[in-house]
Order: C-alpha cells, then sequence, then structure tokens
C-alpha cells in the first residue's frame, strides 16, 4: 500500500463543554479494485490510488484527476457507464484523541455514504450502510487508536438484487398501456424511455435517487462516494440528541406566540439528574429562557412570546428569526452538550374545507392567511449530488426569489436536499414542500429490509428539517398512487407501497413534526370521482398538455391534429385546486449547449442534438411548435421556437389558475432547475441561465396580476387578481393596438384588488376591438403596481409582428455589473440580452417591447474588466440590433 503524505483530518478544537467534531477527514484517496476486505486489498495487484474529492464522488475524483472525460460534455456519459459497475475503495489515515475519561465516547459519523458501503477502522469492520438517504454512525469508543486506518468500500448500489416480481409485472403493464395509448408510437427510433420503463426495477429496493439511472429530464449517471462529511465526534455523559422548536398558535393582531420546545437527549453514561437551559432570543435581543429538568430522555416547555416577530413568504412580510440556544448540563452544573440555531416563528396548516364551487379547497395557510402558491419544482442540480455546492444551491433558491416564487418544491424522484437549501429557503421566504424519497413505481413495502431502511430514513429526515420555517408539506412520494391506479385501477393495501405512504411516513411525521401537514402522494385526493389526480380534491399534474392525453382534467379530447391536443391552450379546461405540476419542454440559450458540446458538432436533431434531450420521441415538441411558431429550420430558430412555446404555455397556464383564486390555490411549474446541461422542462438550465419562460414566470407571479382572457363564446374579459394581505387600487389603462401602433381601443378604470381574491373587472365584445393577427391587447398601471400585460389573438406564427429594429446602449456600472437600455422600433418579442458566461444575473429579460417603448435591464455577476460592447442583444425573428 502507497503511503498517505500527510495525517488526512482537520482538526477541531475540543471543549468539555458539549458535542461537537473534533475531527474533519477530508483528504482520502480512492481505487478501483475488486476487493472484499481489506486484507483482500492489500493482496490485490497494486491499486491505483488517486487523490478523491471528499464531499464529492467517484466520478469527480475521476474527473479531477483526469481520468475521464466530463460526463456533461458530448456523450461522456456513455463513457463513463463503467463507473457504476466499479467496486470502489476509500482510504484515509487520522489521529484521534485516546486520552478518553470514563464517561466518554468517540463516533464516527459519515453524513453521506452513497449508498452500499463497508466501513473499517483498523482492519475492524465497523458496520455496513446501504442508504443514500441517512448518515451511517459507529460508535468507535475503544477501537480508535492514537494513529487510525479508514477504508471505506462501494459496490456497485444494485449488485445482489432482483426486481421484486410484483414490481416488474406493473411495470410490464404500464408498458403496455402507453403502447395501447399511442400505438403510432410504439416502435419509437429513439429506443426506450428513461427511467423506470427502462431501468433494473432492482432499484425499488435500494434507498438511493430513482433519478439516477436516466430520467426524461437526466441521463444515467448513478452518483457514487463519499458524497458529505465524515467526522469524530467525541461526547461526554450525555448528548442533545434533537431538539424541536415550534410555534403552535400565533395571534397576527396581538403580536403574540406560543412556542413548543422540544429537547431529545441520550444520557448514555450519565446517571444523574440533567437540566436543559433554553434561551430563545427575538431579533431586537429580548430573551425569553426557562430551565426544564430532563424526564425520560425528554425535556419539554412552552414559552409565551410578546411583541412576536413572525416568518412570512417575502411577499407577505420578513424573515425573522429567533436565536435558540440550548445547553445540556449535569446535576454539578457542568455544561455536558449545548447547540444553536436560529428559527423562524409561523405556523402553517392545509386547508381541506368544503369549497361553494363544489370539492373541497387544497390550500396552504401560514399564519391564518391563506395562500395562493406560486412556484416550482426542484430537482438536483447535478447528477454528481456530493459536488454541488451551498453556493449554487443558495444562488439557485435567490433565483427562485427573484422570479417572485413563493414556493418549492423538492421533488421525490431525486433527493433530500442540502441543508444550505432549507436555510436559503427560511432566509429568502419561500416555502418548501417536500416529498418523500419514492418516484413512479410501485415499492415491495413487504420486504423486511426496506421497510427497516425506510423507517430509518423517515425519522432522521424529519428530525432534520423540522425547524426549518419554510418547511410546509411533507408528501408521500411522487406519482406512484397515480401510476397504481392507472394500472391496477385499486388502491387497496397491498406490496406496492402502501404501507410506507399510509402508514410509516406518516407515523414519522406526526411523531416528529406534528405540526408540519402530511399528505400521501402527489397527486392525492381522497374524495375525487375522478381518482388522485382529478379536479374535485387536492393536488394535480396537469399532464394533458404536453403529453396530449387526458390524466384527470376533463374538457374536449377530440383535436384536429397533434399539436392541438398538446397545446398549452388545454389548460383553460383545468379546474384543479392545486397544480403540483404543469410545463412545458424547451431548449436552454444556444450558448448553454455549445459549453458542453465540441465546436461544430450541433445541429437540428444529429446526433449530439437528440442526446441533449432525454424525452422520448425525440420530435415531441415538435408537435407543439407545428402550430403555434412553425417547425424550426434549424438550431438557433430550435431555441427560440422551444423558448417561445415553453413562456407562452406558463403564462397561459399560471394566468388561468391565477384567475380560478381561491379555489385553485397553488401553481409549480415542472421543472424548476437541471441537473446537467440538455433540453427539458426547466426554466432554469444547468448553468444557472434562466430561459424565457423564467422571466414570463417572473411577470405572471408578481403579487397583483391583471390578465385578459378569451371567453368561449368571444369577446375579451380583463381580470385581477391579488394573492397579498392587502387590497390593492389600481388605475389601469387597457388597450388594444395594432403592432404598427395604430391605436384601436384606449380606456381608463379605477378597479381595487381586494385581498385573496380574482375577478373580471372590465370586458368587451369582439365587435368593439375585432380581433386579429395583426393587433393585441395590453394593459398597465399608472403605478406600477401590476407587471404591464398582454394577449395575442392568434399563434405566434400568425402575428403580423412587422419588420423591426432595437437600439441598445450598454453602460459599465459599479463593482461587476452594467446597465443596459433597450428602445424599440417597431413591436419586438422574446427581446433579452444573452449570458456572456454561466453566473451573470439579469433583473428583467425576454420582453416584450412596443413600438417606441424603451426597458433598462440591470446586469451584474459580470467578470472584471468585462467589455460592455459584448453583450449582445437578440430577439424573436432576428430583428436589426444597433448598438450605440
Amino acid at each position: 500500500m502507497k503511503e498517505i503524505n500527510s495525517v488526512s483530518a482537520i482538526a477541531i478544537p475540543h471543549s468539555a463543554a458539549g458535542t461537537r467534531p473534533v475531527l474533519r477527514l477530508d483528504r482520502f484517496q480512492l481505487a478501483a479494485a475488486d476487493a472484499a476486505t481489506p486484507v483482500a486489498l492489500k493482496l490485490h495487484d497494486a491499486p491505483d490510488w488517486i487523490p478523491a474529492s471528499v464531499p464529492g464522488g467517484v466520478h469527480e475524483s475521476l474527473l479531477d484527476a483526469g481520468r475521464i472525460g466530463h460526463p456533461y460534455f458530448g456523450d461522456n456519459e456513455h463513457a463513463a457507464k463503467w463507473v457504476e459497475d466499479a467496486t470502489w475503495w476509500y482510504r484515509t489515515e487520522f489521529d484521534a484523541p485516546v486520552d478518553l475519561a470514563g464517561d466518554e465516547r468517540l463516533r464516527l459519523v459519515c453524513d453521506g455514504l452513497d449508498t452500499v458501503a463497508s466501513v473499517w477502522l483498523n482492519g475492524e469492520l465497523l458496520g455496513t450502510h446501504e442508504s443514500q438517504f441517512r448518515p451511517a454512525v459507529f460508535d468507535v469508543t475503544g477501537r480508535a487508536l492514537r494513529h487510525n486506518e479508514l477504508l471505506i468500500r462501494f459496490t456497485p448500489p444494485l449488485a445482489g438484487l432482483t426486481p421484486p416480481p410484483e414490481v416488474t409485472n406493473t411495470v410490464a403493464q404500464m408498458k403496455a398501456m402507453f403502447a395501447a395509448l399511442a400505438p403510432d408510437r410504439t416502435a419509437d427510433p429513439d429506443g426506450p424511455p428513461a427511467g423506470v420503463l427502462s431501468a433494473n426495477l432492482a432499484l425499488t429496493l435500494r434507498r438511493k435517487a430513482t433519478f439516477s439511472w436516466g430520467w426524461d429530464f437526466a441521463p444515467r449517471l448513478p452518483s457514487i462516494g463519499v458524497t458529505r462529511p465524515v467526522e469524530l465526534y467525541r461526547d461526554r455523559g450525555a448528548t442533545i440528541a434533537g431538539h424541536h422548536v415550534r410555534a403552535i398558535t400565533v395571534d397576527t393582531v396581538a403580536a403574540t406566540a406560543q412556542v413548543a420546545v422540544d429537547v431529545e437527549v441520550d444520557a448514555f453514561a450519565h446517571r444523574g439528574r440533567l437540566d436543559a437551559a433554553i434561551t430563545l432570543t427575538a431579533p431586537d435581543g429580548r430573551r425569553f429562557s426557562r430551565t426544564v429538568t430532563v424526564d425520560d430522555g425528554t425535556a419539554a416547555t412552552v414559552l409565551d412570546i410578546t411583541d412576536a416577530a413572525l416568518w412570512w413568504t417575502h411577499d407577505l412580510g420578513g424573515q425573522p428569526r429567533y436565536d435558540v440556544s440550548i445547553q445540556l448540563a449535569g446535576d454539578d452544573g457542568a455544561v455536558l452538550d449545548r447547540i444553536h440555531d436560529r428559527v423562524g416563528l409561523r405556523t402553517i396548516a392545509l386547508d381541506r374545507a368544503p369549497d361553494g364551487d363544489g370539492g373541497r379547497l387544497f390550500r396552504f395557510v401560514l399564519n391564518g392567511v391563506p395562500l395562493f402558491a406560486r412556484g416550482a419544482n426542484w430537482v438536483p442540480a447535478s447528477m454528481m449530488t456530493g459536488s454541488v455546492s451551498a453556493a449554487t444551491v443558495e444562488e439557485l433558491v435567490r433565483t427562485a426569489r427573484r422570479g417572485n416564487m413563493t414556493m418549492l418544491r423538492v421533488w421525490g424522484g431525486g433527493s433530500y436536499e442540502q441543508d444550505a437549501f432549507y436555510r436559503a429557503c427560511d432566509d429568502v421566504g419561500i416555502l418548501v414542500w417536500q416529498d418523500f424519497m419514492f418516484a413512479c413505481v410501485d415499492y415491495p413495502s413487504d420486504d423486511p429490509v426496506l421497510h427497516a431502511e425506510v423507517v430509518r430514513e423517515a425519522a432522521h429526515q424529519v428530525q432534520r428539517l423540522r425547524n426549518r420555517a419554510s418547511l410546509a408539506l411533507w408528501a408521500g412520494n411522487n406519482e406512484v398512487h397515480a401510476i397504481h391506479q392507472m394500472v391496477h385501477r385499486a388502491f387497496e393495501p397491498g406490496n406496492w407501497g402502501w404501507s410506507f405512504f399510509h402508514d410509516v411516513l406518516p407515523a414519522a411525521v406526526a411523531r416528529f413534526s406534528p405540526e408540519v401537514p402530511y399528505w400521501p402522494g402527489s397527486p392525492w385526493a381522497d374524495s375525487d370521482p375522478r381518482g388522485v389526480n382529478g379536479v374535485a380534491d387536492g393536488d394535480r399534474h396537469a399532464w394533458e398538455v404536453w403529453h396530449g392525453m387526458d390524466v384527470g382534467a376533463g374538457g374536449p379530447t377530440d383535436f384536429a391534429n397533434r399539436g392541438d391536443a398538446v397545446h398549452f391552450h388545454r389548460y383553460r379546461h383545468d379546474r384543479g385546486r392545486f397544480i403540483s405540476e404543469f410545463g412545458l419542454h424547451a431548449a436552454p440559450e444556444l450558448g448553454t449547449l455549445r459549453r458542453w458540446t465540441a465546436p461544430g458538432s450541433l445541429a437540428l436533431h444529429n446526433d449530439q442534438f437528440n442526446h441533449r434531450n432525454k424525452d422520448t420521441p425525440k420530435r415531441k415538441g415538435d408537435d407543439l411548435m407545428s402550430v403555434e411558431t412553425g417547425l424550426p429550420a434549424n438550431l438557433e430558430q430550435y431555441v427560440d421556437y422551444s423558448m417561445a412555446c415553453q413562456a407562452e404555455g406558463l403564462k397561459f397556464g399560471i394566468e388561468h389558475y391565477r384567475r380560478r383564486q381561491p379555489h385553485c390555490s397553488g401553481t409549480l411549474i415542472w421543472q424548476f432547475n437541471d441537473p446537467w446541461p440538455g433540453l427539458s422542462w426547466s426554466i432554469v438550465d444547468h448553468d444557472l441561465i434562466p430561459k424565457a419562460g423564467f422571466y414570463f414566470a417572473q411577470r405572471a407571479y408578481r403579487p397583483v396580476l391583471a390578465s385578459f382572457t378569451r371567453p368561449e363564446g368571444g369577446g375579451l374579459q380583463l381580470w385581477v387578481t391579488n394573492s397579498g394581505r392587502h387590497d390593492v387600487n389600481l388605475d389601469l389603462r387597457i388597450e388594444v393596438t395594432t403592432f404598427t401602433g395604430v391605436p384601436i381601443l384606449d380606456e381608463r378604470l379605477q378597479a381595487t384588488a381586494a385581498a385573496g381574491t380574482s375577478r373580471p373587472v372590465w370586458s368587451a365584445d369582439d365587435r368593439t376591438f375585432e380581433p386579429g393577427p395583426d393587433r393585441y391587447a395590453y394593459v398597465s398601471d399608472a403605478a406600477d403596481l401590476i407587471e404591464p400585460n398582454r394577449l395575442f389573438f392568434a399563434p405566434l406564427k400568425e402575428l403580423r409582428l412587422g419588420s423591426g429594429w432595437i437600439d441598445v446602449h450598454a453602460r459599465p456600472g459599479p463593482q461587476d455589473s452594467a446597465e443596459v437600455t433597450l428602445t424599440s422600433h417597431g413591436y419586438n418579442y422574446l427581446t433579452r440580452v444573452l449570458a456572456p458566461r454561466p453566473g451573470v444575473v439579469f433583473s428583467r429579460n425576454y420582453l416584450d417591447l412596443r413600438d417606441g417603448g424603451q426597458a433598462r435591464i440591470h446586469v451584474r455577476g459580470l467578470p472584471d474588466g468585462f467589455d460592455t460592447a459584448d453583450l449582445h442583444v437578440a430577439a424573436y425573428g432576428a430583428p436589426q440590433i444597433r448598438y450605440t
């Protein structure tokens, strides 16, 4: 064995006043070796050890060492397939304290072992671990020496597992049903669809992110390795095993709150009295304190908080936090352990009361205020989950905040997010809908090993996240109920996951975090005659659009062509209560695609292009474009046309659902971000560059919205929608004008947008404005209390936008910023400043500019010395751009 050059740990000063890591192990080496034990590893033919990226993973380490090309570049995904089939060894050496007192212990805490790992210390097997979703903890008291060798072996995650027969049968029936629904597409030349329909179904027995083996937005690239910190903890006598701080009542008028605090104690070596000293410090410095004696491993109290500063979503109020300090002391007064935390005080509930419109509501209530949740679905930011930095996660959450989003749903086919994600949501005022990690297939819940693993996972994750003010809901799964219903037409309890979603998971939430609602799955409903994805109850996934078949919304099913069947106009028939998934596919900016492909290798629908698109059939987007934009002739047009379809579709859907407030109480776009640089439903690409759809949603998600709609019988209506806490008085100007600037209609209107409501405030019949492809409707507010909005009277391909040009003036600003002023001559659509590199942030983008209109776009994140002449502007249809 080669020598390790240095002791692979960072020493952290130890204090007898509490539990904390005394060592953080981060200097590992990595090698592939088909050996089952450390003894066999020593006999192995000279393993090729390389530095390991920890936290990180095997792929990242190989990439850093130059052993593989980046799996996202070109088609390197296929060349990296061997990584998942190999056995990988990590090794490190470290010094440990050996001067332990009789009431002390040492614990080795591996926060992320992905996925099937065996751990040896000095040749002794500490144990095995088989979950991506919980830590591995080993008591090494008496086992750790002054100088130690740690070895961790990772085997292929599905090795030795056999696909469960019940799951195999369900998936076979799924394939047959899909073939019957689309008989013309059964012989797809693009091959089988990614995900559970083509994966090894043994994955249902392993607690690992389902999307690891490919999805319709992700490559097949199962992560493996040490993805989170490895630390050595030194405990004395007793430790704080957990704490739970939550508001049980709030009064927004009296500004009071009752706050319950529970402290869980592991008295592993202490036999006397233990007291927990609890202090909450308000943002203004006031302290609320109490000391509670530990009884049977717990200490609990309720604090009465006056002048309570409550946590709100960013559109409703501030995000103040209370500092939490808990000290655990023995009967001699010596402090054995302490924790510090920051919490926001809020109450969260799920209102499912009968709706006067029929059916039942599905509405979140924050501090007693009903919400319309405006947001998107979050997926892992990389297939290589261990190398996603806190900075990347935080920037993505800030991007959601800039997009006026108030909720992010952590999708059940990915992974539980790192702590930085939830802290960032707390910081910026975004609620989190948290799925448990089950997706799109039955799970063999009667398997005793899997069942025990899920019990441990649920307990760990609920306890980990329960103090986050942003946590709004635990949901049991993604689409497991919906797919089981589709195949089996029933929900009888059985060996398909029922006990997980209706027993194990709700029991964990009830025990460890009862103040947060639990919901069995997404979608789910228990009183809708159309099943779990209907419109009378619960949440729904609105995939009539894009997939072109009725999945529960009802409405027309006879269409003239495939393009009309998948068109976003189908949203108008959806009367769902909460739309937890809806979306359309689009390419990222061309710069992103070119950064990840070899020069000259990318062309419309060639192999490299199709490799970026994991959806099947690869030309599915052409159906929609054929009726909305026309088919693209080249790559540049594909980017523009697909972005336009996505943006217009999201705008149409959001406006429709928001007009239905309060009968509909939320929209979550599928999907927010991307795990790799491809074509997908995301509105922010893998390089963190927002698509047109992001900016259209940013405008449609402002708290107060004015939107036009065309009733079935013709005419034009204007609605005002207010998702805020206070009434807003609007001074509206309503226009119909031609794209060349000829006015047809021009009216002023005073209207009040009452809090939490949506209503029509103006209408006109077709004779008043004569709708046609040469004109559009436009609404604005004198005080800019709404985003100006417009409605086209024809598909994009029929609009007579005319010929125009754009004048561009860019000037540098302070530090890394610039300001770009755009002046439009003629009507210019999808007007944007192209991202010169990843990490550049635009205040607004992808704009409609009317004739004579002007827009200022603030740009930040530019590199030092950046020349503003390198900021390039483009618009739909490639109008002339004049730089001044």
